[in-house]
């Protein structure tokens, strides 16, 4: 039950003086649904209006002026401006007014007045102009225009000044909390109480204030993130104390593990002895395994599966998609069922007959793994004795899919995989409530991919090379470039990228967004069956695809695409015998971040040190893909610069959980009123871990 305290803010946002029916779902679109996001809703510059005179206007500037109303020029027509001449001692400027005034601004600010006016000065064609001033005030009441007024966001029909009217009523809502800090450390790291530091944000003295590394919005984060931590941190606790079967590593997974052609890199070697120090602990596995494309997480997902097995167990693997179920299914099946364990495929294709076998063998001693989609946790398929489950590309689920397969076992051990490489010091904000193994070995004998910028006047080059490749039997990708709204479409861009190919090359098959699953997967596996040369695509392809026979990546206007997302496309080449390249065609001239992306993307093929360097460029907001990555949505913490207070808030959630689980001290029941404050406990189900 939510504390009394938070209440006020809780409630929604048309309880907000002046926030009616129409201005509701607009406040709602700038800020949030209730009372507590206006309040959170952060200012994004700082307008200082310090008093200037005309000489020294400057274009694209806001200043502030006192002007003296010379004259009021009438538009002649409807769609033209009301203009008003005003000046100074030092010059004249015209302020603008679009729309039906009448004789309104005649009347409120007839020839011979004096106004305080305040906007951002524009020279064009016209002359010195104001269009729409912020302000216009007598003298006698300037203080009504604030010296310094900090600027939020706006949509149309609620100007920003509007939206800080409801975020000052807001702030007013919000109470003096209990205090769950720790007075030593607040003292320590300077930081406000909590109520000062939200006041401090909607009223910033300088563009400084508005810095991540401001003390008060350092608080703010660090309050964040920990109401955060703490709920990752309950989760753990409460899977450890659920008891699950012990399950010891076995001669069978040692044959299985033989019989490979390749010898385990030495992070494989350790991705599976954390899972058997699962298995043996009597306590449910939850642990993502890491690992960059093509660093063998499938076979330490096999060896865990044999041993499973081995002990009585069943083991389900389940993909995002059919492709790369199949890719799974033919990866595994072979080595197991050569040491009696059978495996079972189970996608939507199955029906009838063929389908009721494979569900008899699930439900009986018969099959001792299931891979497939989100078949497996249909209503009709039951598991013997469901073990072991293993997600692979986990964040492509919702939290309730995965949940539906693992209910289908008794305290199922998981298994998560991700080809996404995420930067050690914002693992926790991901992963906090798993255990983590990173596979960060590539196996010895993957063909290493030449990597070149070419520039796009150079496409037929590219396309000539691309006619060799394909003449000479070899495959490639084209990947088409993610495009503004303003111009035209992924869709139409991918279709004549497609066209154009199609009169060079033979067999050109097209993938993009709009395309049903079952369609998407046909066009897919025609690519992998070789039955298409080159494939074009709109977005990124499916991560985990394997086409031994691609030799060739391209990726048109590379600059427009995240340095992580470049190197997963990369990751689709170079998995076969031939020399691979991946070509980033771009438009010059480069930014300087985009050559430093690019120029890092040629001197190493290491998903961890990407990661890292891509945060470094990038900095906060949707750094790596991260989005997508099941990154959480934070209102103040910025993953690049609150690091240091990202492995600070998850030391302290851990330490305090050890000590107080239930939160049942006093300063636990504050804590309490910090996570509904962020509702991190209620949105839980938004965070991508299952």
């Amino acid at each position: 039950m939510r504390p009394e305290i938070l209440f006020p803010l809780f409630a929604p946002v048309n309880t907000l003086k002046g926030v009616g029916p129409r201005v509701a779902p607009l406040l709602e679109r700038v800020a949030g649904p209730i009372v507590r996001d206006v309040a959170f809703l952060k200012p994004h510059t700082v307008v200082r209006r310090t008093p200037a005179v005309l000489s020294a206007a400057r274009d694209g500037e806001i200043m502030t002026f006192e002007l003296l109303i010379e004259e009021h020029q009438r538009p002649r027509a409807n769609s033209q401006p009301w203009r008003i001449r005003a000046s100074d001692p030092t010059g004249f400027i015209t302020l603008v007014f679009f729309g039906r005034f009448s004789d309104q601004l005649e009347k409120r600010h007839p020839v011979g007045a004096r106004r305080i006016v305040s906007g951002k000065v524009a020279d064009d064609k016209f002359g010195r102009q104001m269009v729409h001033p912020d302000y216009m005030a007598d003298p006698d009441k300037a203080e009504e225009i604030p010296e310094i007024e900090p600027i939020y966001p706006a949509t149309e029909g609620l100007p920003a000044r509007r939206v800080r009217t409801f975020v000052l009523e807001a702030l007013e809502r919000a109470p003096e909390m209990p205090e769950w800090q720790d007075p030593a450390y607040l003292a320590r790291e300077r930081f406000p109480a909590w109520r000062e530091a939200l006041g401090r944000l909607h009223a910033p003295e300088s563009e400084g204030d508005l810095s991540p590394l401001a003390p008060h919005l350092r608080r703010l984060a660090y309050d964040e993130l920990l109401a955060h931590q703490l709920a990752m941190a309950q989760r753990k606790a409460a899977r450890r104390r659920e008891p699950a079967a012990r399950i010891a590593a076995s001669a069978v997974a040692a044959q299985v593990q033989a019989d490979l052609p390749f010898a385990f890199t030495g992070a494989q070697g350790r991705a599976l002895a954390d899972i058997r120090a699962d298995f043996g602990s009597g306590e449910r596995m939850s642990r993502l395994v890491q690992g960059d494309v093509g660093s063998g997480k499938t076979v330490v997902a096999m060896c865990a599966m044999a041993d499973v097995a081995a002990a009585g167990g069943q083991s389900a693997l389940m993909a995002p998609t059919e492709i790369l179920a199949r890719q799974h299914y033919e990866t595994i099946s072979g080595p197991l069922s050569a040491h009696g364990i059978d495996v079972v495929l189970l996608t939507g294709r199955d029906k009838g007959k063929a389908r009721a076998e494979k569900l008899m063998a699930l439900g009986s001693d018969q099959a001792a793994v299931a891979v497939g989609t989100h078949a497996l946790f249909q209503d009709d398929v039951a598991f013997r004795k469901l073990q072991l489950v293993v997600i692979d590309e986990q964040h492509r689920f919702g939290v309730a899919e995965r949940q539906r397969l693992q209910a289908k076992g008794r305290a199922t051990h998981l298994m998560a995989m991700s080809a996404t490489p995420i930067p050690r010091t914002l693992e926790l904000t991901v992963y906090g409530d798993l255990d983590v193994s990173r596979i960060d070995e590539k196996p010895p004998g993957r063909t290493p991919v030449a990597t070149r910028a070419v520039p796009m006047p150079r496409m037929g080059e590219v396309v000539q090379r691309l006619r060799e490749v394909v003449a000479a039997g070899a495959q490639a990708f084209w990947i088409c470039p993610l495009v503004s709204e303003s111009e035209v479409s992924d869709l139409a861009a991918a279709e004549m990228r497609a066209l154009a190919l199609k009169k060079v090359l033979p067999s050109v098959g097209l993938v993009h967004g709009k395309m049903s699953g079952p369609e998407k997967d046909a066009v897919m596996a025609d690519f992998a069956d070789g039955k298409l040369s080159v494939l074009v695509a709109t977005t990124v392809v499916e991560v985990g695809v394997n086409v031994p026979n691609a030799t060739i990546m391209v990726i048109e206007q590379a600059e427009r695409f995240g340095l992580a997302q470049l190197h997963q496309l990369r990751g689709r080449v170079g998995r076969g015998a031939r020399e691979s390249a991946c070509v980033l065609l771009y438009d010059p001239p480069l930014s300087e971040t985009a050559q430093q992306r690019l120029d890092i993307l040629r001197r190493t093929d290491d998903g961890f040190v990407i990661a890292e360097r891509d945060l470094e460029l990038r900095g906060g907001g949707d750094a790596l893909g991260l989005r997508q990555s099941g990154f959480p949505d934070y209102v103040f913490a910025d993953p690049f610069a609150h690091r240091e207070l990202i492995a600070a808030a998850g030391d302290d959630a851990r330490l305090i959980i050890a000590r107080d689980p239930e939160l049942a001290s006093e300063r636990g029941k504050a804590l309490q009123v910090l996570q509904e404050l962020f509702d991190w406990k209620a949105n839980f189900a938004l965070r991508d871990a299952g």
